[in-house]
């Protein structure tokens, strides 16, 4: 098997693991960092109709109100919706990676690099439970140092 050179170990695998003296920026706008240092996405439900969405948002993208929007906390666990698989990238990029959309439990939709599996179609299996883990963004491009970034694992036994 082809190991995945996205799937290589760099210092900090993940998060929790960086240096406190160097706090790790979030590489979206959604990513937050809670006050125990642990990074989370954030997320807006509709209080009418319980629409759940990526992002802080003030209006519903599903029914159309406006101010009715909460701010939550996406869970980390979820199924693969959907994937590619990433041959040619911009310079900098490491390639092959799994590029997966995963709809999340209890509602939202969350794209992004699925790692721990070899990037062939064999492997992989619609609906595959998986988890979401934060690492420094420099496991996906050389420009992501100092960031951290969101990914997917495998979650459980594949079917």
């Amino acid at each position: 098997m082809q190991q995945n050179p996205t799937q290589q170990n760099p210092m900090p695998r993940d998060a929790s693991q960086h240096a406190a003296s160097q706090p790790l920026k979030p590489a979206t706008s959604y990513t937050r960092i809670a006050a125990d240092g642990q990074p989370y996405l954030e997320g807006s439900r509709c209080a009418e109709c319980a629409a759940v969405f990526l992002g802080s948002r003030e209006h519903c993208g599903r029914c159309g109100i406006r101010a009715h929007m909460q701010s939550i906390r996406l869970s980390e666990r979820g199924r693969l919706y959907n994937y590619t698989i990433v041959y040619r990238s911009y310079p900098g990029i490491k390639v092959p990676f799994i590029s997966a959309i995963v709809d999340l439990d209890g509602g939202g939709t969350v794209k992004g690099n699925l790692l721990e599996i070899d990037p062939d179609p064999q492997a992989l299996h619609f609906d595959m439970p998986v988890r979401m883990v934060f690492r420094g963004a420099e496991l996906a491009t050389a420009d992501g140092v100092g960031h951290v970034a969101h990914f997917f694992v495998p979650d459980g036994k594949l079917p």
